[in-house]
């Protein structure tokens, strides 16, 4: 990962919507949620969703299928796995075994 490619991860999650929204997709796992279970789950407009979630999936945090008349989104959990190692890499001055009791499982395991 480079550091553009971390940027815009970060630019996009700093909606608290978008956040809950990501967060939210973390949670259903990889079945993943229709929009329009997303816009309950969150009570979050349709006009509104849709803005966040092409902004989440322009960030390619999320994958989006068309099944039928609907939109299945599901997390990029490989991404964000992605982004920790890149945000983690030099934990410790590259000696990561070092820093095993200020880490926090499962993000350092």
């Amino acid at each position: 990962m480079d550091k553009l490619i971390a940027t815009t991860v970060f630019e996009s999650l700093a909606s608290g919507v978008r956040l809950d929204i990501y967060r939210l997709l973390v949670k259903a796992g990889p079945q993943g949620l229709v929009a329009g279970e997303i816009g309950s789950a969150l009570d979050v407009p349709p006009t509104n969703l849709s803005f966040h979630l092409k902004a989440l999936a322009h960030a390619q945090l999320v994958s989006v299928v068309q099944e039928g008349r609907f939109q299945r989104y599901r997390a990029n959990l490989a991404l964000m796995q992605q982004l920790i190692v890149y945000l983690t890499a030099e934990c410790c001055a590259g000696h990561p075994e070092q820093c095993a009791e200020i880490c926090l499982e499962p993000v350092c395991s």
